[in-house]
């Protein structure tokens, strides 16, 4: 599985080379690298012709990456909007702005980035060598914490180029969790949560990988990396969301839909005890990390109740510490809805929700008759999950390969043609 092209090389090499990216603590500062160096070689080439192999293709836009980009761009009004109505001053718009385009942008960039000559079999082997890799780094991680060795070795100095905390350039062996003292383990992320992201989005590559070797390693290191990071949402999304996936895939199928019909006859019949048993479940959900989910529910309430009373449409402009009461933590943080209807207000909101609406309804036709649409249904599916457990903006860094795959599962088949057209030589 060689590259073939800069666009593969730099996208191989970024993902392979995770673990020594993260040992050095640039991994922070990688992904909006790569995205903008791409994002120029996609401005040059879209619309033009291109040589494959011996064939000229045309590079398109896909609709849904202009939804895309239409969306993060409406951020960005967002943001300065609700700066200047709160008077936060001209320096301050600057630097938001720069973090807009390492954050919100991202999610618009890798996805035009994806409509590049990029293949889906070098993503999905790149994301089983990375588990691999976790597999084989995971015993050291675990005996560092059996030995007692610092949670924290070291605080990366590429921290100095600015970030959101010193948590996403540390070298961390483990962690332990204040409300049960059990270990974690964030492995190459800023906190364990996300670990149980990235795990499942490589999770969905994994299980497309043709090579036997690759796709059961790949599979055990993403189930391993779940369960090191002892995230709920992670265990959650790890079951559903290929089921789920799997069985839009098969409605197109008269013999399917038959059975799904029986299927859902038969659920009607036990529906008293299965909401017994979901109600169940979801106490139990809350229950096993309950001071998380008490803070998680305070940050909520005050982030809908600010939004509502002082900033309702364009938001209060920037993050802001909460009380004692959520432990000073960022109100808005840890919920990607509370925290656009806070810093962007309802005008932020729209600008995530239509991109991520049109893109499940996109895949959801799509799955029916592409592998990758159902690659790309998977992922749109665990970023809607995840938006009710975490930042995506603060995670683009790291979920990006995901980010990637939308816009390569959004281009259509394009014909080669004969023009003598000017073309640029991508092998």
């Amino acid at each position: 599985m060689a590259p073939a092209n800069i666009e593969e090389r730099i996208v191989w090499y970024s993902m392979i080379g995770t673990y020594g990216f993260y040992i050095l603590g640039a991994l922070y500062v990688l992904a909006p690298v790569i995205a903008w160096v791409l994002f120029a070689i996609a401005i040059v080439r879209i619309g033009r012709f291109v040589i494959v192999g011996d064939q000229r293709y045309i590079v398109p836009i896909p609709p849904l990456v202009v939804i895309w980009f239409s969306g993060m761009f409406v951020m960005l009004i967002a943001l300065v909007v609700g700066h200047f109505t709160h008077d936060y001053g001209l320096g301050t718009v600057i630097k938001s702005t720069i973090g807009w385009a390492k954050g919100w942008a991202l999610l618009a960039i890798f996805p035009l980035i994806g409509c590049l000559n990029i293949r889906p079999e070098l993503i999905y082997r790149a994301a089983c060598i990375v588990s691999l890799h976790t597999i084989i780094l995971a015993p050291v991680f675990i005996m560092a914490w059996m030995a007692n060795l610092p949670q924290v070795l070291y605080i990366s100095p590429v921290q100095k180029v600015g970030g959101p905390g010193p948590e996403f350039f540390a070298m961390s062996l483990y962690e332990i969790d204040p409300s049960n003292g059990s270990p974690r383990w964030r492995l190459f992320t800023p906190w364990a949560p996300a670990l149980g992201f990235v795990a499942n989005i490589y999770f969905v590559f994994a299980l497309h990988e043709k090579k036997r070797f690759y796709r059961y390693a790949g599979i055990a290191g993403c189930i391993l990396m779940v369960l090191l990071s002892g995230s709920r949402l992670g265990l959650l999304s790890l079951v559903s969301v290929s089921l789920i996936t799997w069985w839009i895939s098969m409605m197109g199928r008269p013999f399917f839909l038959w059975v799904t019909g029986v299927g859902i006859a038969l659920t009607g019949l036990a529906m008293a005890p299965l909401l017994t048993f979901a109600d169940d479940f979801a106490t139990r959900f809350r229950e096993a990390r309950a001071d998380s989910s008490r803070v998680r529910e305070a940050l909520a309430r005050i982030a809908v109740n600010r939004w509502r009373e002082e900033a309702p449409v364009w938001g209060h402009g920037q993050l802001e510490a909460g009380p004692h009461l959520v432990e000073y933590m960022m109100i808005g943080s840890h919920h990607t809805w509370y925290g656009l209807l806070y810093v962007k207000g309802a005008v932020g909101m729209v600008a995530m929700a239509v991109p991520l609406a049109c893109s499940f309804f996109y895949f959801l036709f799509k799955a029916m008759v592409s592998r990758d649409g159902r690659v790309a249904l998977g992922i749109v599916f665990l970023l809607f999950l995840y938006t009710f457990g975490e930042n995506l903006e603060v995670l683009a860094y790291l979920i990006w390969p995901g980010l990637l795959f939308i816009g390569l599962a959004s281009k259509d088949v394009v014909k080669p043609t004969p023009s003598t057209d000017s073309s640029t030589d991508v092998r």
